[in-house]
């Protein structure tokens, strides 16, 4: 069985909402044995990192500062063999939510030093919504990709015109329903890739 997590960014239960739940569907029409979950950080009082290394000092792959609604995400994370975030753009970059969920990770780098193989067989994959054709979605999947990068995860991108991923366009301020019939399409190849890749990851041999 392959876990799959999708963590949605945004602050509304809105696009980049309606495109996660697409993948993480196409996910468990791919062929492949998955269970799938959708976290919303909406809500959430996940406090920001403080970079003051505490979880490192204390040899602990959580943050040992904060008690809040960060710390029952971490084994969610933990446990996934794939992962997809999703982002509307907010000023060409990430919502504040997606980043402070992002930064808490600075716990992980013990977790990647004691176990080497433990990231490098997770998968990752990036949504983002702009509100213009053109509105900084590469920017924002950038940032995705590059939080799975800093953990040594394995990327899990497009290709075929999406190259880096799927970045949808849904025009105005998000309120209204998602009109972008070949970004929902891209969303679910991406659903049924991840599938796959995170089973292929998973039963790998890696010698280190």
């Amino acid at each position: 069985m392959v876990k799959i997590l999708g963590i949605c960014g945004s602050p509304r239960r809105k696009s980049a909402y309606t495109a996660l739940l697409a993948a993480l569907e196409a996910a468990k029409d791919s062929g492949e044995q998955v269970e799938t979950e959708l976290v919303e950080l909406r809500g959430r009082k996940i406090n920001p990192c403080i970079h003051c290394n505490k979880c490192l000092r204390d040899g602990a792959d959580v943050c040992t500062v904060y008690q809040d609604d960060m710390t029952s995400l971490y084994d969610k994370f933990y446990e996934a063999d794939g992962i997809i975030i999703a982002s509307p753009v907010y000023e060409m970059n990430l919502t504040a939510q997606t980043v402070t969920f992002m930064d808490r990770f600075r716990s992980a780098w013990l977790k990647g030093i004691k176990e080497p193989e433990f990231f490098m067989r997770k998968v990752g994959a990036g949504i983002t919504v702009g509100g213009t054709r053109n509105g900084g979605q590469e920017m924002a999947m950038s940032a995705i990709q590059n939080f799975y990068l800093t953990q040594g995860m394995t990327l899990c991108t497009g290709g075929d015109g999406m190259y880096s991923g799927p970045m949808l366009w849904n025009p105005g301020d998000g309120s209204t329903d998602m009109d972008d019939p070949q970004g929902m399409a891209h969303v679910r190849r991406l659903g049924k890739k991840l599938a796959v890749m995170a089973r292929i990851m998973k039963e790998a041999e890696f010698s280190l």
